[in-house]
């Protein structure tokens, strides 16, 4: 994100909402999700996805992509949790960690 910013100079404001996007769409190290799939349910589509020659707008079955949303977001809450517990995990272990090196005084 910095070197996009760097090179950006000026024009910075142009790339916070592609630096955002790439933010929401990325899998975080703690959870393994995107940001994206824990609020919505299913994972984004890039713009460059969504062109008519692209795989994914081709292959597109309306049908099966509404079952498989409703099935996602049915598991939706599960995944959150999971996240969570991922996350909770790692604050432990990092805690732990940063706990065991202090000396008492």
């Amino acid at each position: 994100m910095n070197r996009r910013l760097e090179k950006a100079k000026g024009t910075w404001a142009e790339e916070v909402p592609r630096i955002v996007w790439a933010y929401h769409t990325t899998p975080q190290s703690t959870t393994k999700e995107t940001p994206f799939s824990l609020v919505y349910g299913s994972n984004a589509m890039i713009p460059v996805e969504i062109q008519e020659n692209s795989p994914s707008f081709q292959n597109f079955v309306a049908e099966e992509s509404n079952e498989e949303r409703k099935v996602n977001l049915d598991l939706l809450d599960e995944v959150r949790e999971e996240a969570r517990i991922k996350a909770e995990v790692l604050k432990r272990r990092v805690e732990y960690k940063y706990n065991s090196k202090l000396r008492p005084r």
